[in-house]
């Protein structure tokens, strides 16, 4: 009955029935689309490689595909003498590296447990020995420093003479600088929650409670903050910075759930135009995505902002202070799920026109921006144009509806700042800095489930600004938060730019010697 009702809906028309199933069919093929991408996002690799042994589908420039070259195959001669022994052809093996020269030795003697000979009774001479080392791990272990202050008097004027005591990190607080740094490194840079630590330090004999290690990394990122300021005008000093943003869940008191908060990540390196200025990120948090976050962070920012199309970043764009420029990774993205859907041959074609620009910014990178300029514009200028002029032309022959033109129109709707790279050495093809800067937020969250409150994603904006821009620049991010917990307390606020990771890097090394 209800079979019958639906048909008796349907029109008699013969091309209405037509267009109703050309759109059925579009919004089959688009759903089919975003559960393939979900899918490869949930589940699948995060290189967005084409498999090499798949033959291109579509004619490039416009002529047919080569045909590979015929291998030829190659005789095995025998021997002149067939009884001639064959050697098998050597193995050669890996050596093995070396052990660090710097790790603490301790020395076994294997003795024998008589000098005398064993066949004849004589007293045997030191012939030699032989040495192997062996790579040893000792479980992290904790040791407590005992802070005594003797008291002097004088027995003529009952004067009292006693040291200060020395400045802690947490006034009266029970962690050294190292334990909270400690901490912190575990979390923030290994992805470690309290509550695994904690059951890491209880197997040291040692309980710690993850409320108090909580209430450590609270006081310690109240401590950094100011360096994180100066860290954020460093930042938004430079000509150029890639944006992004990551989701974060974030505990909703009374409800039962979590609510949806923003990390935003804001990363200023020009290593790859050939400059020589340290790197660093700045993170910020925010418990909504709406636009004024954005705007709020980059207040008085005059330069280039490489970020994706989040549309809150739109107002920024207005003043014409802020450039912006986009990012062809994210276009690219587009045709590659589509490609990976169904193997589109159109999409294909879109990838191999892409792949082209990259392997020209291969080769240029680290060069200084001038030299960027004139290659991209003898080289991927006209890739670019052809690219232009092949999407255009492709999307007057596909349904409007289709994901293809979707991706089509995503590229074109942007060209202006997708290719701006072109015109400027100083930006990049792409926002992948910035998409790297959050790989290890992704990671740990994956780990801590969610945020407590919001204060706890302020923290954790502070101390992974912190580490992350320690890891840009190959510092062992412990030994820096060391450093700087044991000074920044009784340091001057109008020299805060001292404890940058880039102006304490060359102070580590000697400080710990020190220390050890």
């Amino acid at each position: 009955m209800c079979m019958a009702n639906a048909f008796d809906q349907l029109p008699n028309d013969v091309a209405t029935l037509k267009r109703m199933l050309v759109g059925k069919n579009e919004l089959i093929a688009s759903l089919t689309a975003e559960v393939m991408r979900l899918r490869r996002v949930n589940y699948g690799r995060s290189a967005e490689r084409i498999d090499p042994e798949i033959q291109p589908q579509l004619p490039l420039n416009g002529l047919p595909p080569a045909e590979p070259a015929a291998i030829q195959p190659v005789e095995a001669i025998a021997p002149e003498d067939s009884s001639q022994t064959e050697f098998p052809t050597p193995v050669h093996r890996r050596r093995r590296r070396a052990l660090p020269a710097h790790l603490p030795r301790r020395t076994i003697v294997h003795a024998p447990a008589s000098c005398d000979c064993p066949d004849c009774g004589a007293r045997m001479r030191p012939l030699g020995e032989d040495v192997s080392e062996m790579l040893n791990f000792v479980p992290g272990y904790f040791d407590v420093l005992r802070q005594v202050r003797p008291k002097l008097s004088c027995g003529v004027c009952s004067r009292i003479v006693q040291e200060a005591a020395p400045s802690r990190p947490i006034v009266r607080g029970l962690p050294t600088a190292a334990m909270m740094a400690q901490v912190m490194v575990s979390k923030y840079a290994d992805h470690c929650p309290l509550y695994r630590q904690q059951a890491i330090y209880r197997r040291a004999g040692v309980d710690l409670e993850r409320a108090t290690m909580a209430s450590w990394m609270g006081d310690g990122s109240t401590l950094v903050d100011p360096l994180v300021a100066a860290l954020g005008r460093y930042v938004r000093s430079g000509e150029k910075l890639h944006g992004d943003d990551t989701p974060m869940p974030v505990l909703e008191p009374g409800r039962g759930k979590t609510r949806t908060a923003r990390l935003w990540t804001y990363v200023r390196d020009d290593r790859p135009s050939g400059s020589l200025d340290p790197p660093a990120v700045w993170y910020r948090y925010s418990p909504d995505r709406r636009g004024r976050h954005p705007q709020d962070h980059l207040a008085g920012y005059r330069g280039i902002l490489q970020a994706d199309g989040f549309s809150g970043y739109a107002e920024l764009y207005k003043s014409g202070r802020i450039i912006e420029a986009a990012c062809m990774a994210h276009a690219r993205r587009k045709f590659y799920d589509l490609y990976v859907a169904d193997r589109s041959p159109l999409a294909q074609e879109a990838i191999r026109r892409i792949g082209q620009l990259y392997t020209i910014e291969r080769e240029i990178r680290g060069q200084a921006p001038d030299v960027r300029r004139a290659v991209r514009q003898q080289r991927s200028l006209p890739i670019l144009t052809d690219l232009h002029a092949w999407l255009t032309a492709t999307l007057q022959t596909v349904s409007a509806k289709s994901p293809i033109a979707g991706a089509i129109k995503y590229s074109l709707v942007r060209w202006e700042a997708l290719t701006r790279f072109c015109g400027d050495g100083r930006i990049e093809i792409d926002n992948n800095t910035a998409e790297r800067s959050i790989r290890g937020v992704v990671l740990g969250k994956k780990n801590f489930l969610f945020m407590g409150a919001d204060t706890g994603g302020e923290r954790a904006a502070n101390i992974y600004s912190l580490i992350a821009t320690c890891q840009l620049n190959q510092i062992d991010p412990h030994a820096y938060l060391q450093y700087v917990l044991e000074r920044i307390a009784d340091h001057r606020i109008n020299r805060i730019d001292e404890l940058l990771p880039w102006n304490v890097a060359p102070l580590l090394g000697s400080t710990l010697r020190q220390a050890a």
